[in-house]
């Protein structure tokens, strides 16, 4: 099982550093959140400058709002990244739930999984090389990873489960705790062979982590309060928080006991040191 990172908002000048420090560990993808209508960098483009300075290291949208973006466009900056960072980008994509970023993109809420599944179709026809319609030809560059870059969708509802089946490559999973998490990642498989996909869906859980001292375990708290206000699970994800190398590790174990592939530690800390520290606590045993 792999252990990637979820890279913290709270300064993006620091991301840099980051992605270079988790380079040189034994992490596996570096991640960036999206929303329109808040402080975080966009992570496309952040991604795109990451990928230029690393080699090894997966890249990662955990998750992109995809009915925020236009689908020619998007197609286009995720073959692009694809290409140049040597099929080394995964798409995680989402639907998001706050108004606000849906009335600044100026797209309707309310169509938002509709738009969603046309997105998709129409993604993995240009990704393959086809013309985006009678009138339009393709839109390149083609990906480096054929059909497209590896797709994961994130969220909690059935329709989710579904498009993994029907679009994607596998599930994202985020702040549950694996007790729930196995129900999740059992309903994906199902549905996987339900629709007769060949292989097996890659299974991915999301952990939201900071350790250090009080003040940099309170920061963390106010930038993971900050972003997921106003809400009414805030609380539980902000009480969610795994402080410690033991509750970190124990969460780790956990996941990969129900099938995970992969487990990101999100971070709400911005300090770069935040990268040896979770590394000494996963990998330090090892």
């Amino acid at each position: 099982m792999s252990i990637g990172l979820g890279l913290p908002i709270g300064d993006p000048a620091q991301l840099l550093s980051w992605a270079r420090r988790a380079e040189a560990t034994p992490f596996t993808t570096v991640a960036l959140l999206d929303r329109l209508v808040f402080h975080n960098p966009e992570p496309l483009i952040t991604l795109a400058t990451l990928a230029g300075a690393t080699s090894r290291i997966r890249l990662q949208t955990e998750v992109l709002l995809a009915p925020l973006h236009r689908t020619a466009l998007l197609a286009k900056q995720a073959a692009t990244l694809d290409l140049l960072s040597g099929s080394r980008f995964t798409l995680g994509i989402g639907i998001g739930g706050r108004d606000d970023d849906y009335l600044a993109a100026g797209v309707d809420q309310r169509t938002r999984g509709r738009r969603l599944d046309a997105q998709m179709a129409t993604l993995r026809r240009l990704w393959s090389g086809e013309p985006l319609s009678e009138e339009v030809g393709p839109i390149g560059p083609a990906p480096a990873r054929p059909g497209g870059p590896e797709v994961l969708f994130g969220g909690f509802v059935p329709a989710v489960i579904e498009r993994v089946a029907r679009y994607g490559d596998g599930f994202l999973g985020a702040a549950l705790p694996p007790a729930h998490m196995d129900g999740l990642f059992r309903a994906v498989e199902e549905a996987w062979s339900r629709v007769g996909r060949t292989g097996r869906p890659r299974l991915v859980a999301q952990v939201n982590v900071a350790l250090g001292p009080p003040p940099v375990v309170d920061r963390a708290r106010r930038e993971l309060c900050a972003y997921y206000q106003p809400s009414s699970y805030t609380e539980h994800v902000v009480n969610g928080l795994l402080t410690t190398g033991a509750q970190i590790c124990a969460a780790v174990a956990g996941y990969r006991a129900i099938g995970a592939d992969e487990v990101m530690l999100y971070c709400w800390s911005p300090g770069p040191d935040q990268v040896e520290r979770l590394a000494d606590a996963v990998f330090g045993t090892e």
